[in-house]
């Protein structure tokens, strides 16, 4: 992990080993998002290409356009490789970052309402392994509340203590 914080391109290479498979959609997606913000170009996902250029455009106009398209057709290869050969097939026919993305969204995303059960359940049923390390127990099931917190699963703090100890 350490020389991926200091060598940007195993960020990368990690990736890619972790491909998107059709079951870890948001697992793959929160990847990519994290690669992307290191790289400065996570507005490739969300944003539209700018509009067509015309010829009084100006020179920040044409240099953003030039930039998004470079980082987008990056962008691309990184999403399509981090796929399974099946799955790249369905998508590379889609040439914008953006569309495939939305494609991606309508089929794959799993409701909150699953994940957040999936999490509760866990939550609820993790134990210490006999023999194992207090520590990395508690950090496990503090992974836990921080994902039960982000997914809002309503549960209070007196209820996450009463669990972990």
């Amino acid at each position: 992990m350490i020389n991926a914080l200091v060598d940007p391109s195993s960020l990368g290479s990690s990736f890619l080993t972790n491909k998107f498979n059709d079951t870890n959609y948001n697992d793959w997606l929160q990847n990519l998002r994290i690669i992307l913000d290191f790289k400065n170009q996570g507005y490739i996902l969300d944003k539209p290409l700018p509009t067509v250029l015309l010829e009084e455009s100006s020179p920040e106009e044409h240099a953003t356009f030039e930039k998004w398209i470079e980082d987008n057709r990056k962008i691309r290869s990184i999403i399509l490789a981090s796929m399974t050969n099946d799955i790249q097939k369905q998508y590379d026919r889609l040439d914008g970052v953006p569309s495939i993305m939305l494609c991606m969204k309508e089929v794959y995303t799993v409701p909150n309402r699953h994940i957040r059960y999936a999490a509760t359940k866990a939550f609820f049923i993790t134990k210490m392994a006999e023999g194992s390390s207090v520590h990395s127990h508690g950090i496990k099931m503090l992974s836990l509340v921080e994902k039960l917190q982000d997914l809002k699963a309503g549960l209070n703090n007196s209820t996450y203590k009463d669990v972990i100890l």
